[in-house]
């Protein structure tokens, strides 16, 4: 009853962004980046569970980004092209970009396997596997050539994360979750992505998530910041349990939770504000868990963060990681007493 859980990413400590740039300048040797690498994941699980997080993950520390850094890296036959804008605010049109010029392959896998190979033995909590989505990992190829939009990339992906997927799986893995944050930034063909998210996860026998958000590079959202146009197509995910963000939204469209809860499905409730430095007490969380309580029961809710922490500064992380789980036992301790 009211899970707490995290999306994935954590926040960085200073140490380890001066660790990265000088991986990134050569400056580091295989064993120095695995120890680096190791410590990180370390860091992130304990912050975790000092919080008191039941659900957790490994932080996405070896990724060195949300996607593009690391995934993009295990590809091949593609080219890498120059942002479109090196100077400024950041933004999306700094971004990497890449050309295919030939089908693309992920000859030795996504790397996810060899994540979770790691985390498992440095922590005794449930753990969830998260892995960008099809449709978001394909938004930065180049379209036009050999394929010919951007679905036609992202049902390529589709493939590779399948086999991912079942990699994971076979390795032990009983929590998967796809992150499609593209899905509520376009929202142009919610049938269309149903139909891609379940090829993705096709043939997985483990527990399925899909977080929704609308962007969070640079702690920023990049779209209108509404999930109605996506319903009730979403509701036709193979996936157990839907994320949606509410806590910087003010918690609007919190009735949208109960037609997942209706559709047989957990709802993972956003209800710490990752893109605001302001930090929620847990009498505000607790005030926040309520409102989905009102229509969300809760054994169908996992109370979250809105978003992943790798935008957020540590000490921020960790504070509001345990408000969050004080918040959440405020709530749970009411409704024992009810009972």
């Amino acid at each position: 009853m009211l899970t707490t859980s995290v999306i994935g990413s954590y926040a960085w400590p200073s140490w380890f962004i001066t660790a990265v740039e000088a991986i990134k300048r050569g400056e580091y040797g295989p064993k120095d980046i695995e120890e680096t690498l190791n410590d990180a994941v370390d860091l992130a699980v304990r912050d975790q569970e000092d919080a008191g997080v039941d659900v957790i993950s490994d932080g996405e520390m070896r990724r060195l980004g949300f996607f593009t850094a690391d995934f993009y890296g295990r590809l091949t036959g593609l080219t890498e092209q120059p942002p479109q804008r090196r100077l400024g605010p950041g933004g999306h049109d700094q971004r990497e970009r890449f050309d295919a010029h030939e089908p693309f392959e992920a000859p030795d896998g996504l790397g996810l396997v060899a994540e979770y190979e790691y985390v498992r033995t440095r922590t005794q909590k449930p753990l969830k596997v998260p892995c960008p989505g099809p449709y978001t990992l394909a938004g930065r190829i180049k379209t036009g050539g050999l394929y010919p939009d951007r679905m036609a990339v992202a049902a390529r992906f589709a493939e590779i994360i399948n086999a991912e997927l079942k990699a994971l799986v076979a390795a032990g893995v009983d929590f998967i979750q796809l992150d499609e944050p593209s899905y509520a930034v376009h929202k142009h063909s919610p049938g269309a992505f149903v139909d891609l998210f379940n090829r993705a996860v096709e043939g997985i026998d483990a527990r399925i998530g899909l977080h929704l958000c609308f962007g969070n590079y640079i702690g920023r959202p990049v779209a209108h910041r509404t999930y109605q146009p996506l319903f009730p197509h979403i509701l036709d995910v193979h996936a157990d349990e839907i994320h949606l963000e509410f806590a910087n939204r003010e918690m609007a469209e919190v009735d949208l939770a109960q037609r997942v809860a209706e559709a047989g499905k957990a709802v993972a409730a956003g209800l710490i504000d990752v893109k605001n430095y302001f930090v929620e007490t847990p009498e505000i969380v607790a005030d926040r868990i309520r409102r989905v309580l009102d229509v969300v029961p809760p054994d169908k809710l996992v109370v979250a963060p809105d978003c992943g922490l790798s935008q957020t500064a540590r000490w921020a992380a960790r504070a509001k990681l345990k408000a969050m789980v004080e918040g959440t036992q405020i709530v749970r301790r009411e409704i024992e007493g009810a009972g």
